[in-house]
């Protein structure tokens, strides 16, 4: 993968991240409703966080080799 594909999946993930906040964010300030789907959506928003974070280590990697 290229720095320039990297850097691309990063934007998008960047986006659906955010997205993911707010739904969660959303569904706290909803507390009690919807409380059994709470679970699943800190789960989801989590491994996207991860998954960035992990992205973003592997894109400065390939930028301080260069």
């Amino acid at each position: 993968m290229t720095i320039e594909e990297l850097t691309a999946k990063i934007r998008k993930l960047n986006s659906k991240a955010g997205q993911m906040k707010m739904d969660l964010h959303d569904l706290a300030e909803g507390l009690p409703t919807d409380y059994k789907t709470l679970m699943d959506v800190a789960a989801e928003t989590y491994e996207i966080y991860r998954e960035l974070d992990e992205l973003k280590q592997q894109l400065k990697k390939m930028e301080d080799a260069q």
